[in-house]
């Protein structure tokens, strides 16, 4: 067990206010638990979520906020009563850091449904403190809610794993999308889209891009190596896929027709919503004819979540990014909004916050 002290200033950037702009922030960790692991934080995706909670877009911001729920890094300090990890481990966290332990969903590993679950930011930690996120030099987590990053697999390419991996291969694994042979639809190819056709196409679909930009055309097929491409405002490219897909991961968070896309899914299909349009319009003909399913999804559990890992790991899954210094954090927020990134930043936290 290391003999650093906790009681050290943490280094982060934080918004203040609901501009969202963030600058440098000094703050304090909670103490070390003896079920606790102290991160030294190497890389933090960047998540529209934090978007969401700097620029208080729920109402329920916590001012000074700081955002960031894709951490890695390197295990500097353990509790006592940690097994699963050491000193010098690499490990990453996720959008949670608590829950009851005690209830359903968490017997079952599937903590993101307790109702007592604890943001990674923006949420009340075990000491009564706002929790605050990976925009920072380290953080102080129980070892329930670290998963370890396995060895040989990059740093700065884990991060995005921890969120918008999870929420792609979560609902993938649950409606047993991983048939080789079957047939996916994955809808909007940003961070959450583009790790879709990534783990299809590790399961051995056949997967085809439905994207509202034929600027998306190339990378989808020649950099994701996804089987086809189509443009969902063009009728005549829609009506030739009907009834084809038996999957459709739809990361659309703006508002779109759900009635076009539902028409492609064979008897049986199922759409799995995983973005956060401001509503759900469509015919009960499109559900009830072909007996078909739409489903929402968020993250994971921590059972899931450390196999997503594994998994990338074994497959050589990696996502594509674009690493930042943290005093590059507004700009990137604001090209993730106007959707200008490919296909996620991470902020390199090591070597830039200091």
């Amino acid at each position: 067990m290391s003999t650093e002290s906790l009681t050290e200033n943490c280094i982060g950037w934080a918004a203040r206010d609901v501009s969202g702009v963030l600058s440098p922030y000094k703050f304090s960790r909670r103490d070390l638990g003896s079920d606790d692991v102290s991160l030294k934080i190497t890389h933090c995706g960047v998540c529209y979520a934090d978007v969401v909670w700097t620029r208080n877009r729920h109402g329920d911001s916590m001012y000074p906020v700081v955002p960031g729920h894709e951490i890695v890094g390197t295990v500097k300090e353990v509790g006592s009563n940690v097994k699963n990890f050491k000193v010098g481990d690499h490990v990453g966290v996720g959008t949670y850091v608590n829950s009851c332990r005690e209830c359903e969903f968490c017997i079952d590993r599937q903590e993101v449904h307790c109702s007592k679950f604890v943001y990674t930011f923006n949420g009340i930690d075990v000491d009564g403190t706002v929790t605050k996120g990976g925009y920072s030099n380290y953080i102080v987590v129980h070892e329930r809610y670290c998963f370890r990053i396995p060895n040989g697999y990059p740093l700065d390419k884990a991060a995005p794993l921890l969120c918008a991996g999870l929420t792609v291969y979560t609902p993938m694994m649950r409606h047993n999308m991983n048939q080789p042979g079957k047939s996916l639809g994955v809808i909007g190819l940003g961070g959450l889209g583009h790790m879709a056709v990534k783990f299809g196409k590790a399961f051995g679909l056949k997967v085809t891009v439905l994207s509202t930009s034929m600027s998306k055309r190339e990378e989808a097929l020649n950099l994701l190596g996804a089987d086809n491409f189509v443009l969902s405002s063009d009728e005549q490219q829609m009506k030739n896929l009907t009834r084809s897909l038996d999957f459709i991961v739809d990361t659309a968070s703006g508002d779109h027709p759900f009635d076009p896309y539902m028409s492609l899914l064979k008897v049986s299909g199922v759409l799995v919503l995983v973005g956060f349009p401001s509503k759900i319009i469509l015919s009960p003909a499109s559900l009830n004819i072909g007996a078909k399913t739409i489903s929402g999804s968020i993250t994971g559990g921590t059972k899931i979540t450390q196999e997503m890992i594994d998994f990338c790991a074994t497959n050589k899954i990696y996502p594509e990014i674009e690493v930042i210094p943290i005093q590059y954090a507004n700009e990137a927020l604001d090209r993730m909004i106007n959707r200008d990134v490919k296909y996620r930043f991470v902020i390199d936290i090591e070597n830039s916050l200091k």
